[in-house]
């Protein structure tokens, strides 16, 4: 498993395809909503597998000195082999050496425990982001 930033247009292409079967698809997220005005902007990483075939993704938006990360996403045939975790940590070390002092997110709330173990700390209550699914944001330093 590998984990590089999505530089070309086909990566790029790689990554909305796996949001869209994760997020669309399997989570029913309405389309609307899981495409905004940072995926023009934000950097894109795409994990790919052994095969070269892609397997997961995210993307950071800056947000000053924080890194929000988002749209953390592994097709389900990758689910289980430690490969979310390492998407995270490529981020994570790729924020740092930006500049980045800390990480942010919005875990859906079954993926708290996960970004827990990363470094992530909840904050606040559990909202809902208007997707339907319930949220926390969660914070580490970097």
């Amino acid at each position: 498993m590998k984990v590089a930033l999505a530089e070309t247009k086909a990566a790029r292409q790689a990554c909305f395809d796996i949001r869209r079967a994760v997020f669309i698809e399997e989570q029913q997220i309405p389309e609307a909503e899981e495409w905004d005005a940072h995926d023009a902007s934000c950097l894109h990483y795409l994990a790919t597998d052994a095969s070269g075939a892609a397997a997961g993704t995210a993307r950071v938006i800056a947000r000053g000195e924080s890194a929000k990360i988002g749209r953390v996403a592994v097709l389900p045939a990758h689910r289980g082999t430690g490969l979310g975790a390492m998407i995270m940590r490529a981020l994570m070390a790729d924020a740092k050496k930006r500049g980045f002092s800390q990480a942010e997110l919005e875990s859906q709330v079954y993926a708290i425990p996960f970004y827990g173990r990363l470094g992530f700390v909840a904050e606040g209550p559990d909202y809902d982001d208007g997707s339907g699914i319930m949220h926390r944001l969660m914070r580490a330093s970097l």
